[in-house]
């Protein structure tokens, strides 16, 4: 496996002003030749597709939602970040640069890292010129606020609505290219194969989920912008439509997996409250400015929050991390969660939260600000908890969020497969081991806004690409693979459901390949996981037909792809044998419950490469250097 990231050399700041410099471009006349497919309608894809179609190439997108606008960007809410320095509080590109590399515990690529770092300020520019309503100060400048990770308040905010916000804003680019005729979009539609043609992608096969009919589309380049994993959980943060098919079909034709074990567990999250819940809800780490987090002192201490005194209060993340605080990295603080309720001090039924508490900001700052700042989460929590947040303190727990792991891809955005390019979530390359907060929707946009259209075109322009179209064999292959798949879901006819699968690997993932993992519980999920993916083709329920609208089938081919990804991230888990970021594996941790990295044995991305089915895949890797940051113990004490 070709694993060359073409990381450019020269000075940090330099690389990719240089590299923009040297790529091949394509003439706007020839442009209008090429045929873009993009899969994914979220802030990368819907900001890839209207800068693509923008510059003159004629874009397809594909998401399988009823609307761009129903991508799960939209949940994003605290923030997305930007070195813009308007606090004059010592921000700057290398700062936001540092704090990305240290948060992700030195598992990223510098220069990756410091080229999202300088194009996070045009984001800015970019989003305000398309009419974006962030927060902004008594005078007219844009307000900032802080996340976890970092010192200084480089967050750029629209209340609590943020990805909902930029995510509109990439849509009207999207819709006004729509409107052009540059990008035709295919909305209810989901795509089970990509269509590799002399060793290059050239196109998808995509399902109508209205009507049921497969249909190839051809192209001369592939971006996935698909979004992350964590739904293999069953339980997360994400949309239940969020999946890893897009990602495991290329993998399966070539791309490599990288980092599949690198799951972030997000601190702020309304706890679990029943065993037939099929979804969590994240409430910001915005909230941690102003909210402190405390358990009672006294295990067992069932006393409403107000009757517990400051003195018999554990406001344990200022405790042990007095610099940085409650805006602890997410990783840190939701260990520190855990750990506390593990002691027995976790508060609510089952003991399974802790409080997130504003009662000293609204006595310092009046509720009025209070509600100015977070007032639409205040009024999310209570409708689903049914409990004030002004009065008493919300609880929160540890819930799966976002993946840091995804495709390979080098500096250019293209993965080991010629012609696949991977933007946002889908790929490995910023985040490390651990993201920092307000940084998805950062790289989302730098990907579709800034990057992509650079490096997409020198890859056009360089590769020698034969006509291709969909009466190619490799299309009709590809349509006849993704149909045997259905059909023989439909043909089980089993008795349990897709769901009671989905949620039963879920509980395997969570409890062996959650928060914290060891060797023996990694060993037990690799022998279950087997097993129940055994049952489930054979013993799975899907009803009704291929032909019509039918979302127990849509499920179950996800839910089949989750079955197999799941025992590739134990498997990544098992061999990683350090502690890094969201990766915790409980044998390798400092006297004090600290991470503790193998920086000789680990510092690469650990990437794999498909070898069949029931085959072992192989494990490559792709050494990370650090020539500009000193390799060092993250602390934030």
């Amino acid at each position: 496996m070709n694993l060359d990231a073409k990381v450019p050399g020269g000075p940090l700041e330099d690389k990719w002003d240089r590299h923009k410099k040297d790529l091949r471009l394509v003439s706007p006349a020839n442009k209008r030749k090429f045929d873009v497919i993009i899969v994914g309608s979220g802030l990368a894809g819907a900001s890839a597709a209207a800068s693509l179609a923008e510059l003159g190439y004629n874009v397809s997108c594909f998401c399988f939602q009823d609307s761009p606008r129903r991508a799960h960007s939209i949940a994003a809410q605290g923030g997305i970040n930007a070195a813009k320095n308007y606090q004059n509080d010592g921000d700057s590109s290398w700062r936001l640069f540092h704090d990305t590399i240290k948060g992700g515990d030195f598992r990223a690529r510098e220069g990756n890292v410091y080229r999202l770092a300088q194009v996070s300020a045009n984001i800015i520019d970019q989003c305000v010129a398309q009419g974006v309503p962030f927060a902004r100060e008594y005078g007219g400048l844009l307000a900032n606020r802080s996340f976890g990770g970092a010192q200084v308040s480089r967050t750029f905010y629209a209340r609590g609505q943020t990805g909902q916000q930029l995510l509109i804003g990439a849509y009207q680019a999207l819709e006004r290219q729509i409107g052009k005729g540059t990008v035709t979009m295919y909305s209810r539609h989901e795509m089970l194969e990509l269509v590799v043609v002399n060793g290059r992608a050239r196109g998808i096969v995509a399902r109508d989920l209205v009507t049921g009919e497969m249909q190839s589309f051809a192209a001369h380049t592939v971006v996935l912008g698909t979004g992350g994993y964590g739904n293999a959980f069953y339980l997360s943060t994400n949309a239940k439509g969020c999946n890893v098919t897009a990602a495991y079909r290329a993998y399966k034709k070539g791309a490599g997996f990288a980092n599949p074990c690198f799951t972030q567990i997000h601190p702020t999250c309304i706890p679990v409250a029943g065993d037939f819940q099929s979804k969590l809800t994240l409430m910001s780490e915005s909230l941690r400015n102003d909210g402190r987090v405390w358990v009672p002192k006294r295990a067992g201490d069932t006393r409403k929050p107000a009757d517990i005194p400051e003195a018999e209060r554990d406001y344990y993340l200022e405790r042990k991390y007095p610099s940085y605080g409650n805006l602890a990295p997410r990783d840190i603080a939701s260990r520190a969660a855990k750990e506390a309720c593990d002691d027995g001090l976790g508060v609510g039924p089952g003991g399974r939260g802790v409080f997130l508490d504003f009662s000293s900001a609204i006595k310092r700052l009046g509720e009025d600000t209070i509600r100015e700042r977070y007032g639409n989460l205040f009024e999310m929590y209570e409708r689903i908890t049914d409990e004030n947040p002004y009065q008493t303190p919300m609880r929160i727990y540890p819930a799966v969020h976002y993946t840091m792991g995804g495709l390979w891809v080098d500096y250019n955005l293209m993965s080991n497969l010629p012609g696949l390019h991977v933007i946002g979530e889908a790929n490995f390359s910023d985040h490390g081991a651990n993201r920092l907060g307000a940084s998805a929707l950062m790289q989302g946009l730098a990907d579709g806004y800034f990057i992509l259209p650079y490096t997409i075109g020198d890859y056009l322009a360089g590769a020698k690409l034969e006509a291709v179209d969909t009466s190619h064999q490799a299309f009709r292959d590809a349509e006849t693979e993704a149909n045997a798949r259905l059909g023989k879901l439909l043909a089980i006819d089993g008795t349990r459901s897709v769901d009671s699968f989905h949620k039963e690997l879920g509980h395997i993932l969570w409890e062996k390949c959650g928060m914290a993992r060891d060797r023996a519980g990694l060993q037990e999920a690799l022998a279950r996981i087997p097993a129940l993916r055994a049952e489930f083709w054979e013993n799975v329920k899907v009803p009704g037909s291929a032909e019509t609208l039918n979302q127990s089938l849509e499920k179950a081919g996800r839910v089949a792809d989750f079955l197999e990804f799941g025992e590739l991230m134990c498997s990544d888990a098992l061999i990683r044998e350090e502690s890094c970021g969201g990766h915790f594996r409980t044998e390798y941790q400092t006297e004090d419950g600290e991470a503790l990295r193998d920086d000789d044995r680990f510092a690469h991305a650990a990437v794999w490469e498909y070898q069949g089915e029931n085959q072992t895949p192989v494990r490559h890797i792709e050494p990370l250097t650090f020539e500009f940051v000193k390799l060092a113990t993250r602390s934030y004490k």
